[in-house]
């Protein structure tokens, strides 16, 4: 009798310590994904307590589109910012028209999936060859890394604390310290910040401890679904970036298995739901993918726990608005490091896929290269733009256009088959 209850206690225990080091996972992947969610309708306009509860909401319809197998967050897309603005000022700053468009965006999406499980996976994996996608990786980290570190030159000191103490538990922890090292170093840096008097507190003081988020209906109008709807175009080699750079990380094909036709799925329903309620148009989150490959968790349940963490904290704003105190340059410390292994994964691609360094895969993989991270350069020597302009405000460049003509380049010089 007392060894049974000595087992139960100790089982009891475990299970507590094991969703205590869940919640805590969670909560890297939500400080991880914070900065930009809310970044966008702050830039914008939109409700950043609707953007939180959109992410959250959003992510948890992708796992459930998913089966559940793909460990991935999503979160306000950067990609739909100009045509949101466009749609603002074309509209007297009404946004409900902005997603009407970011519906229909959304919407696409869904039919592209429908699409892709018609005609096969196979056919789309032919073209996805480890020349293409090395290379593509490499574009998406390394074209974030100026980002984090215009957030880092805020304060150059804290950055290179919060980023040594990250450096120093990932080479250095072992086990469930060497997991947290994120969160740990972004406490180092919070707490020396608020040390030496750089962090406002007066967000959470002034904010009420429950609020509910200005939810809002959109409105449709053709002028404003033509504007925004040509970015799928542009936006759907950036899902398949981010959900192939998903894969090399935990070690599997998620291309392949749920399918790229449910990950699409996923990112469209999401981001139709979003404009449903007035949040911004989702999609899959590098900042998350970097997290994977630090603490080498790759548990879904994970980012869905910190998916139900993102909707919860969309109503107590006493939490959010302590999230919002977090220094800048904190999150560019820590985002130095996260976007660096993105583009680190890219390169162990095609190093581990054995990739031929013969002429025709060397210049597919410069091509990709050049034009994903040097486009604005060559814009400025060639005097025009380098891309494929869909209408006024928009256009495919950058990742998205050097992902077109790898693809398209590697099936002509490789002969791939049709």
């Amino acid at each position: 009798m007392t060894d049974n209850v000595i087992k139960d206690a100790v089982g009891g225990t475990s299970v507590v310590l094991q969703n205590a080091k869940k919640s805590i996972l969670a909560l890297q992947h939500l400080i991880a994904m914070f900065g930009a969610t809310v970044l966008v309708p702050i830039l914008t306009g939109l409700d950043p307590s609707i953007a939180l509860f959109t992410a959250g909401t959003g992510t948890l319809i992708f796992h459930a589109c998913t089966k559940g197998k793909v460990p991935a967050f999503l979160g306000s897309s950067f990609a739909f910012i100009p045509v949101i603005l466009t749609i603002k000022e074309l509209y007297n700053g009404d946004l409900a028209y902005a997603q009407g468009g970011m519906f229909v965006a959304g919407m696409l999406y869904v039919l592209m999936s429908l699409f892709i499980k018609k005609i096969g996976v196979e056919r789309i994996q032919k073209v996805l060859a480890p020349q293409v996608v090395g290379p593509m990786i490499i574009v998406i980290g390394m074209n974030l890394i100026p980002t984090a570190f215009g957030m880092a030159k805020e304060n150059l000191l804290i950055a290179t604390i919060t980023l040594g103490t990250a450096l120093l538990i990932n080479f250095k922890g072992k086990g469930i310290i060497k997991q947290f090292s994120i969160l740990i170093a972004v406490l180092v840096g919070y707490t020396i910040s608020y040390s030496i008097g750089i962090v406002d507190v007066s967000p959470v003081v002034n904010a009420p401890l429950m609020a509910l988020p200005q939810f809002r209906l959109p409105k449709f109008d053709i002028g404003a679904i033509a504007i925004t709807a040509p970015i799928v175009l542009a936006v759907f080699m950036e899902h398949l970036g981010d959900i192939t750079t998903n894969g090399q990380v935990v070690g599997k094909n998620f291309i392949e298995d749920p399918g790229l036709n449910r990950t699409l799925l996923g990112d469209g329903l999401a981001t139709a739901f979003a404009s449903l309620v007035g949040g911004p148009a989702n999609t899959t989150y590098g900042e998350n993918t970097g997290v994977l490959a630090i603490t080498k968790n790759y548990d879904p349940s994970i980012l869905r726990l910190a998916a139900v963490f993102a909707v919860i904290l969309a109503f107590v704003s006493k939490v959010g608005a302590t999230l919002t105190t977090i220094p800048t340059s904190v999150m560019g410390g820590i985002s130095l490091m996260l976007f660096s292994m993105i583009s680190l994964i890219g390169v162990q691609t095609i190093k581990n896929q054995e990739v031929k360094f013969n002429w025709k895969n060397i210049v597919v993989m410069s091509t990709i290269l050049i034009l994903g991270l040097f486009s604005t350069q060559l814009e400025s020597i060639l005097g025009f733009t380098v891309g494929i302009p869909i209408n006024e405000t928009v256009s495919i460049s950058g990742l998205s256009f050097a992902a077109l003509v790898g693809i398209v380049l590697n099936l002509v010089l490789n002969k791939v088959e049709k």
